[in-house]
C-alpha cells in the first residue's frame, strides 16, 4: 500500500461515494476541486523523509470521506468541497511523493465510482455504498496501523 495509484485510487473511490450523498448540483464542482488540488500537490517536491506524514494524510482522508456517507442529509456543499480540497491534495500528494505524474490520471478514474454510486442513492439503495464505505474504512485503518506496529525482521533486534 506504498505505491502512488493505489492510495490514491482509495482516497478517489471515498470521495466518489461521499459525494454520491452530496447534492447533485454539487458533485461535478468538488470533483473538479479534488483534481485540481490533485495535480497541484502531485507537482510539488515532497521530501521522502516526510512519507509517512503523507500516508497518514492519505489514510485519514480515506477514512473520513468513508465515514461521511453516514451523514444524516449526505454532505452539505461546503463540506463536500472541503472534503474534495482534502482528498484531492492528499492523493496528489501520494502521488508526488511516488514520483509519477501520469499515475494520478489513472487514481483519478475510480472517482467515476460516483456515477452508480448516485443511482444507487437515488433509488434507495444507499446502503451498500455505505457497506463498501465501511470496507474502505477498515482497509484504511489497517494501512494507517501498520507502520506503527513493529514487525520481526523490519528492525535491528538484539539477536544481531
Amino acid at each position: 500500500m506504498r505505491g502512488g495509484t493505489l492510495p490514491a485510487a482509495l482516497i478517489f473511490a471515498a470521495l466518489g461515494f461521499a459525494l454520491s450523498f452530496a447534492p447533485p448540483r454539487v458533485r461535478a464542482p468538488a470533483l473538479l476541486v479534488s483534481a485540481v488540488a490533485a495535480i497541484v500537490l502531485a507537482r510539488v517536491a515532497i521530501d521522502v523523509s516526510r512519507a509517512e506524514y503523507v500516508y497518514f494524510a492519505c489514510w485519514a482522508s480515506v477514512i473520513v470521506a468513508a465515514a461521511s456517507v453516514h451523514l444524516p442529509g449526505g454532505l452539505p456543499q461546503r463540506a463536500a468541497v472541503a472534503l474534495s480540497l482534502a482528498c484531492g491534495g492528499a492523493a496528489g500528494a501520494v502521488v508526488g511523493l511516488a514520483g509519477n505524474l501520469p499515475e494520478l490520471a489513472t487514481a483519478a478514474a475510480a472517482a467515476l465510482v460516483i456515477i452508480p454510486a448516485s443511482w444507487l442513492v437515488a433509488s434507495g439503495r444507499g446502503i451498500a455504498i455505505k457497506v463498501v464505505s465501511s470496507w474502505l474504512i477498515a482497509i484504511a485503518m489497517l494501512a494507517a496501523a501498520l507502520p506503527l506496529t513493529p514487525t520481526p525482521g523490519y528492525a535491528p533486534d538484539h539477536m544481531e
